[in-house]
């Protein structure tokens, strides 16, 4: 929550003089201020999934697989030598397949 530390500070003897009524029809005020949300508008910005993206174009940079890294053949993802889990075979499995 902010905090306006330029405003003046209630001292306790203005706090007192808050009725519980007074401070009921402020929480009252805070709620009628809230804007409602149209939902159609607000679900217009997202992106469905099959939507069709012919016409985006990526723009990712794709490294070669390096000499400290292999691809596990379960998940088929680029892991670092340190996640190797088997090597039987010549079949690469990572630690997170082998679990």
């Amino acid at each position: 929550m902010a905090t306006d530390y330029d405003a003046p500070r209630k001292t306790d003897d203005d706090l007192s003089e808050d009725s519980i009524e007074e401070l009921k029809s402020r929480r009252v005020d805070k709620n009628a201020a809230s804007v409602d949300v149209d939902e159609t508008e607000q679900a217009e910005g997202f992106e469905l999934p099959g939507a069709d993206l012919s016409g985006e174009e990526l723009s990712v940079q794709v490294i070669p697989r390096q000499a400290d890294e292999f691809t596990c053949s379960r998940c088929f993802l680029v892991h670092h030598r340190s996640q190797l889990a088997s090597d039987a075979g010549g079949v690469l499995v990572c630690s997170e397949c082998a679990a």
